[in-house]
């Protein structure tokens, strides 16, 4: 039974025993008029978790008082020509009461639509009749009329109708604009609700407070002022205009950090990141002045300063928090769900289920956060179990033009760039972003209702950019007016620094010695972050040092022993007693319980689930997630056993033993782009596992490709991050078109250098057993493309023994596998996946001796030692042939030539390799069965047919 928030008052030890009579009231007091009560307690009555007591007074007392009041006006109606007038008036009063309830919910839908928000005054709002006295039927005549003010916020049952619009025009019309009711939740509705009403939107704020946010602003101001006139013209992305950013963030550190947040993972483009990084992060201002200075040490290629990762550790009221900003590229947005998947990754290794510990925050753009589907997607996964994080925080630093488009309808078909977040029902807090206090009021507000409720909220912080694009641009080219009115405007600081000064908070002389105090201080050569630790906890880290600096060659035993590898099969492909599962299933299951015991050859689906057994028990957790990976998109994995007699499911692999890592499998959302960043966010922070994501064909991975080239095959070498992601695409061409053959090898092939990642195309299902054995076991961490097979899954051929599996390692290159005599051997096919078996039937059909088949497992890193052994047992060779199955523009020809003709040089000086396969072509596959087929037979008949000067 959920207890009553005064109940879990008592229950706190510093309020309980004789100040516990204190407390409670002023607790009442609070929920009357927070304003009422000190500053400090109204902080802490707002954290108080919301009860449904609580909710069921908010919903009922206030309408069950109005009809009680209906029912006295009712009680009086004496039928009588003499109370004939006096029933009228209550008739029509009745009329009204009803008409003032129906304007307050107006206020509550479209307030936000009336808001000051625009610090410039430029924007252009529609008119809203819904908030006009006169279309309820109400006018001036009645603003003296008391009226019951039903579940309106207001401190009291009763006020006139001018206390109602003034509280309603301070709370949602002022410089806060709220969506909140397109919510179905009724509880979070009226939490939101209730926060504002109770105090209009304007929290009574102390001095120390007020004092604490002009500082706030004067760092963010500061350092924009100090960097612009040291480097005049270069492109940094300043903050200006939208410095109101800096408090909002320094308030979301502290406040999360008091509700025991261990960690924040932030994530943000360009605009104000390196503000963030030396006001909020602590970066000392020096190594920042050193990297436009072109004095900092680089390690690699590197990436410019408003792309780069930090991380530091802050002292916030509740312990240590560590803060993390992600490394991204431009592609603004794309960096959204990397964040989620690092959330995700820390929240796994504390335990952290409800997603307290760990909190994401990201920061958009307003052009971006509109324009991007990434946007939309990344939404869609914040409820999902493969991928919620317990709510994100975002921050919309909304400049109202991006880049040069500033006109609404040519930006967005909405009317709010932030219009994407109502499709998971987020409340939308739209802030003007020169109050500061009502933006220390939402980021408050934002960050109790993600930990009230666990999902995912908005801030809208409405502001100008005083530069352009960049501080190389001249806006005023695009931008006349705008700009007009930014230089006329004074800054967010002045504003509020004037506005202090006014109430008597603080002195003209005291407010230049703070301004003077921060630009002193950045000349110091010194972290600026007051509340920062000097020495983390050390628990805080993923220890990432056992995997640096390893060759990619690196040996690697994916050896097990035979008989518990027997029992590891036998077991893990047995349901439970009981459990009814589909006739088919329980075929395969049963196939592969005689694999286990010798009985037959071990297929690719056996091969792949023995290889996650095998390091769940060794304590390596595995995750897998894709939009058909339970079953497999061929229907080879059933690693999800369903139940066919209720909604129900096991997953044999998460009861392997009772001390085994975590196996995870879960089945994605119809997204690559999204679900692609977050596995990688997921593996940049979780080294030890295999993560994996699957494509349901290889080619969909087309469309995650920013994903692919600015972080898997690049974010290492440009920022440090390593990463052991494993991608299965499958790929083969059995004559479905051009849209379900290929995944693009080319393209990989082209991003691959330096020993970035690695492409493999096993052929074998001991090879993919070893190949993902080695990806977990060996502490290289670098990212591994698979081409994986379509057809090969159920190839009568494309199978191996469980000896292989026990004793065997993966091959990067497999010899010819028939027993040919090699010194009679003219030819070599050298082939890479399906094609090798389709090359093998028309051989042994032909009955050729003298041409052997050769498979390069892996394209890359390019084996050129091991391509060189297995020339070394063919002495006799006069041709070489590089075979596949994909067009001559496409594949792996153009990449690995290279490697392959210097190989073949070393061994036979006169041997020239040349190119057997399908012409170049626009698209990645024939449409048609009958031409696909005619191209196969055409290649193969030419890689297996006499040599060029033969006849």
């Amino acid at each position: 039974m959920q207890e009553s928030a005064m109940e879990l008052l008592r229950k706190s030890s510093h309020i309980a025993g004789g100040n516990a009579t204190y407390v409670e009231d002023l607790y009442e007091q609070y929920l009357v008029d927070p304003n009422a009560v000190p500053e400090q307690w109204r902080d802490y009555f707002d954290k108080l978790p919301l009860v449904e007591t609580e909710i069921t007074q908010i919903q009922d007392v206030p309408h069950s008082t109005i009809r009680e009041r209906f029912a006295q006006i009712s009680k009086l109606r004496v039928r009588t020509d003499a109370t004939v007038a006096h029933d009228s008036q209550a008739t029509e009063y009745e009329r009204k009461q009803v008409r003032v309830v129906q304007l307050i919910s107006a206020y509550r839908q479209r307030g936000h639509q009336k808001a000051k928000l625009d610090p410039l005054n430029l924007a252009v709002r529609e008119h809203v009749p819904d908030l006009e006295l006169g279309f309820h039927e109400l006018s001036g005549a009645d603003m003296d009329t008391v009226f019951q003010v039903g579940s309106l916020h207001i401190g009291k049952a009763d006020a006139s109708l001018g206390e109602i619009v003034e509280a309603l025009e301070r709370t949602y019309c002022h410089t806060v604009g709220a969506e909140f009711m397109h919510i179905t939740d009724t509880s979070q509705r009226h939490w939101v609700m209730s926060r504002m009403e109770s105090v209009r939107s304007a929290p009574d704020y102390s001095n120390d407070v007020r004092t604490q946010l002009l500082r706030r602003l004067i760092k963010a101001e500061g350092l924009e002022k100090s960097l612009g006139s040291k480097y005049p013209g270069t492109k940094r992305f300043g903050l200006e205009g939208g410095e109101s950013l800096i408090p909002m963030l320094a308030e979301m550190v502290q406040r999360c950090g008091s509700y025991g947040a261990k960690e924040m993972v932030i994530g943000m483009a360009h605009r104000g990141r390196l503000n963030v990084l030396v006001n909020i992060f602590g970066k000392n201002p020096g190594d920042l002045f050193a990297e436009f200075e072109g004095r900092a040490q680089y390690d690699s290629s590197g990436d410019v300063k408003y792309h780069q990762g930090f991380s530091s550790n802050i002292m916030t009221p509740g312990g240590e928090l560590h803060l993390a900003l992600a490394f991204n590229p431009s592609h603004l947005e794309i960096v959204s769900p990397v964040v989620e998947g690092s959330v995700r990754a820390r929240q796994d290794r504390r335990k952290d289920i409800l997603g307290s510990a760990v909190v994401p925050i990201v920061i958009h753009g307003d052009a971006a956060f509109a324009g991007q589907g990434v946007v939309m997607e990344t939404f869609q996964m914040s409820q999902t179990r493969a991928y919620g994080t317990g709510g994100t925080v975002h921050i919309v630093i909304n400049n109202q033009v991006g880049f040069t488009t500033s006109k609404r309808e040519d930006a967005r078909s909405t009317e709010y760039c932030t219009d994407v977040a109502k499709m998971v029902q987020a409340p939308i807090f739209h802030v003007n972003a020169d109050d500061p206090e009502a933006v220390l009021f939402v980021t408050q507000m934002a960050v109790d209702f993600r930990n009230e409720f666990k999902k995912d909220v908005v801030i809208d912080l409405i502001c100008y950019r005083r530069r352009g694009h960049n501080e190389a641009d001249e806006p005023s080219t695009t931008q006349p007016a705008m700009y007009q009115a930014i230089r006329k405007h004074k800054t967010t600081r002045d504003l509020y620094a004037e506005h202090l000064t006014n109430l008597g908070v603080i002195t003209a002389e005291a407010d230049q010695l703070l301004v003077d105090g921060y630009r002193d201080s950045l000349d110091r050569d010194e972290p600026l972050v007051s509340s920062l630790v000097s020495e983390p906890d050390p628990s805080s880290f993923v220890d990432w040092s056992p995997y640096l600096n390893h060759a990619w060659d690196m040996d690697c035993d994916t050896r097990m022993d035979l008989p518990a590898l027997q029992t590891l099969a036998r077991d893990t492909n047995t349901p439970p007693e009981g459990f009814p599962i589909h006739r088919q299933v329980a075929k395969i299951l049963e196939d592969r319980r005689k694999m286990a015991a010798g009985a037959q050859p071990v297929n690719w689906g056996m091969a792949e689930t023995l290889a996650y057994a095998t390091l769940l028990e060794d304590g390596h957790p595995v995750r897998i997630t894709g939009q058909d990976v339970g079953r497999g998109t061929f229907s080879h994995r059933h690693a999800v056993l369903h139940n066919q007699s209720e909604e129900s499911s096991y997953i044999p692999l998460q009861h392997v033993s009772e001390d085994q890592a975590p196996f995870v499998i879960l089945d994605s959302l119809l997204s690559e782009e999204a679900v692609l960043a977050f596995e990688y966010g997921y593996a940049t922070t979780s080294p030890k596992g295999l993560v994996i994501w699957e494509a349901q064909f290889g080619d969909f991975c087309n469309g995650a490709q920013v994903v692919i080239d600015q972080f898997i095959t690049s974010g290492e070498h440009k920022w440090g991050r390593l990463c052991g992601l494993t991608m299965l695409l499958p790929h083969g061409y059995e004559g479905q078109g051009p849209e379900h053959s290929s995944a693009r090898l080319e393209r990989f092939m082209q991003l691959c250098a330096e020993h970035n990642i690695q492409v493999c195309v096993p052929s074998t299902p001991a090879q993919v057993y070893h190949m993902l054995r080695r990806q977990a076991l060996r502490p290289l961490r670098k990212p591994l493309v698979v081409m994986s097979p379509k057809s090969l899954l159920r190839h009568k051929e494309a199978v191996s023994t469980l000896e292989e599996l026990a004793e065997g390692r993966f091959h990067n290159v497999l010899d010819e596998a028939e027993p040919l005599d090699k010194s009679k051997v003219k030819r070599v096919v050298l082939c890479a996946g399906k094609v090798y078996y389709d090359l093998l039937a028309a051989r042994r059909e032909r009955e050729i001796d003298d041409i052997a088949l050769l498979r390069l497992e892996q394209l890359y890193p390019f084996p050129e030692h091991e391509l060189q052994a297995v020339l070394a047992e063919y002495p006799n060779l006069e041709d070489a042939v590089w075979c596949q199955e994909e067009p001559m523009n496409q594949g792996a020809w153009y990449a690995s030539q290279h490697h392959m003709r210097r190989v073949i040089h070393r061994h036979k000086v006169d041997v020239y390799l040349r190119y057997v396969g399908r012409e170049a072509s626009a698209a990645p596959a024939a449409g048609y069965m009958a031409l696909h087929l005619e191209q196969q037979q055409a290649f193969i008949d030419e890689a297996l047919g006499d040599m060029p000067w033969g006849n």
